[in-house]
Parts: structure tokens; C-alpha cells; sequence
């Protein structure tokens, strides 16, 4: 077989000439291997017509096998022969001939160092590419949380109404006063608070003593 990797030819039809010889090869073969198959039947039927004949089925067998490598030897040489034909004549794309698909590198023609200013080129693109789509994820990340501040923010100017209502509502129309009078309360609460828990210690302390 050849070693000639034949790429072209390849690309071509498909699949590599050798691949198809291959094939062909392997075909003649089996069938070369039956017609022996076929013969040896037939020479043993033909025997049975003739019961005094002495020839056994294991040494027409043993013939067979003898006749089989003998056709195979000859048989290698030909198809030898016709696979450097076939590969030469009929599976070969010649030198000058240029395949349609391949006339545009033709037409535009690149060098080695050209081929590698648009590899690096390209791999430059790859890159600023990956950093704006990192750079648009932080944003549209950017983005959600604004949305949730200003969902808190929205929440919290609620709450400034609300409490700017309920102050109106009680006779208190400024904030700032609002604010002081919420102070005031707070901490008249938190005496009260402080109050109640010294005073709960103080009964807790006696019900010990008792």
C-alpha cells in the first residue's frame, strides 16, 4: 500500500485513495477465499460419485489451502500493480490542478507572517471581547443593586411621609420638631424602661430573701 498520505485527494472525494484500495483489496480477497470454498465443494461432491476413489476430504483440503496461497501470491502481485495504476491514473489530483473550494487562497494569498498577524489579531479580538462582556456582567450586577437601593431608598421616603403625617396628626407640623419630640419621647421611654427593669430586680432580690 501507499505511504502517501494524499490529503488533497482526500479532501476531494472524501476519503483517502489508500482507504479505497484497502477496500477493494479486502474484497477480492473474501471472494477469492469463497471461489476456493466453492471449488472444494464441488471437488467433494463430484468424489462421491466415485466410493472407490482414495482421495480424502483432508488432503483435498490440505490441496485447497496449497492452491489458495498460490492464487494469493499472484494475486497480491497484480492488484499491486493495479493499485500504483489506480493511485497514479485515476485517484491522483494532479499538481497544477486546484480544487474550487481552494481558488479563493489563490486569489488571496497570505504568508506565514501574515497568517499570524490575523491569528494574533484575531486572539486580541478574543480578548477584548471577554473583557466587555466581563465589564457588562459588573454593570448589569451594578445595575440590580442600584435597583434594590433605590428600592430601600423608595421605603425609607415612605416611611419620612408617614411619619411626617402622623406627626401633622398630632399637632406637629415640622420635621426637625418631629425629630425633637420623637427624641424627647425615646428617651422619657428608655428612663421609663430603666425604671421598670431596677424595679423588677429589686422584687426579684426580695422574693429571693423571702
Amino acid at each position: 500500500m501507499s505511504v502517501n498520505p494524499m490529503a488533497y485527494e482526500a479532501q476531494f472525494f472524501g476519503f483517502t485513495p489508500q482507504t479505497c484500495m484497502l477496500r477493494i483489496y479486502i474484497a477480492f480477497q473474501d471472494y477469492l477465499f469463497e471461489m476456493m470454498l466453492v471449488v472444494e465443494r464441488v471437488i467433494l461432491k463430484k468424489l462421491d460419485r466415485f466410493p472407490h476413489c482414495k482421495i480424502s476430504p483432508f488432503r483435498i483440503r490440505k490441496s485447497t489451502e496449497k492452491f489458495l496461497v498460490f492464487m494469493k501470491e499472484h494475486f497480491d502481485k497484480l492488484f499491486s500493480r493495479m493499485e500504483d495504476v489506480l493511485l497514479q491514473l485515476v485517484l491522483n489530483i494532479p499538481k497544477n490542478v486546484l480544487l474550487p473550494e481552494d481558488k479563493v487562497h489563490k486569489q488571496y494569498p497570505y504568508s506565514k507572517e501574515q497568517f499570524q498577524a490575523l491569528q494574533d489579531e484575531i486572539h486580541q479580538l478574543q480578548q477584548q471581547y471577554r473583557a466587555e462582556a466581563s465589564a457588562g456582567q459588573a454593570l448589569r450586577a451594578e445595575l440590580e443593586e442600584q435597583k434594590a437601593v433605590r428600592a430601600e431608598l423608595e421605603k425609607i421616603l415612605q416611611w419620612f411621609d408617614g411619619l411626617e403625617n402622623i406627626c401633622r396628626e398630632h399637632g406637629t407640623g415640622n420635621l426637625e420638631e418631629s425629630f425633637a419630640f420623637l427624641t424627647q419621647n425615646s428617651k422619657k421611654l428608655q428612663d421609663v424602661l430603666k425604671d421598670v427593669e431596677e424595679k423588677s430586680k429589686k422584687i426579684k432580690k426580695h422574693d429571693r430573701l423571702l
